[in-house]
């Protein structure tokens, strides 16, 4: 949907800045927020790179016609070869006792721009939104765990299959050079997207990820949502069931 991807948007850091008493300033988290996303956005924009210039070739070739050795294909021939790879072993959310039990009785998280809601822990509360970001964090402040989401528009002939596609595959690879402990379709809501969890990172104080990125189709607009979930390395085991929580409970308008 912690920020490891995020299409134009990115944060990370922060951790480690002493809070005022009452908790954290709504400064230093903006300054986690931000950070993190800056490290996502470099990912995914990577990642739709790829959809795109695949998307770009094949267009090119179909200009070209058979004179140039290539039969034309459609965009729609092209979203339907692609999903038959892309997300057929999808699953909806399987979660277990514990992280039901972390947001059991929790409130709901609704950004009503863009109709999408979350179930998150009754302390819980929202930090900012608008008709691209949304982000909610935990109390505290070193120790404190985020839910950032962000959403990027996409033309109505952008090739969603192709790019999830690409991200599954990026994600595979971070995780054979031992960076993403977790990767695997998921569907949330019935959309289908990838899930990775990020390994613990070298430094503990250094932001830790639970992500999910898929394309939904909202009133007629093809858009990539990226949902992190986060919290500092060496907080992330006492969210974890929470941030799992948080995540399979998502619903989507599409």
């Amino acid at each position: 949907m912690q920020n490891y991807n995020n299409p134009s948007q990115p944060p990370q850091g922060g951790y480690g800045m002493q809070p005022p008493k009452n908790g954290m300033s709504t400064g230093v988290k903006v300054l986690i927020v931000v950070a993190v996303l800056l490290v996502v956005g470099v990912v995914v924009l990577v990642a739709v790179g790829i959809g795109g210039a695949y998307w770009l070739t094949k267009n090119m070739e179909a200009a070209r016609g058979p004179e140039a050795g290539s039969r034309p294909t459609s965009s729609s021939s092209s979203s339907s070869s692609s999903s038959s790879t892309a997300g057929d072993d999808a699953q909806p959310p399987q979660p277990t006792s514990e992280q039901a039990a972390a947001i059991a009785g929790g409130q709901s998280a609704v950004w009503s721009q863009q109709e999408i809601s979350w179930t998150v822990p009754q302390r819980w509360k929202q930090d900012s939104a608008s008709s691209t970001s949304f982000n909610w964090s935990s109390p505290g402040s070193g120790d404190a765990a985020f839910l950032l989401v962000n959403i990027s528009p996409m033309s109505a002939d952008f090739p969603a299959d192709i790019s999830i596609r690409a991200f599954y595959d990026q994600a595979a690879e971070r995780k054979q050079r031992g960076e993403v402990s977790e990767v695997r379709w998921l569907k949330l809501d019935g959309v289908k997207g990838v899930m990775f969890r990020e390994a613990a990172p070298e430094s503990s104080d250094s932001p830790q990820r639970l992500q999910w990125m898929g394309y939904r189709n909202y009133k007629g607009q093809t858009q990539l949502v990226n949902i992190m979930l986060s919290s500092s390395g060496k907080h992330f085991t006492q969210h974890e069931d929470a941030l799992y929580g948080i995540l399979y409970s998502t619903k989507l308008t599409h």
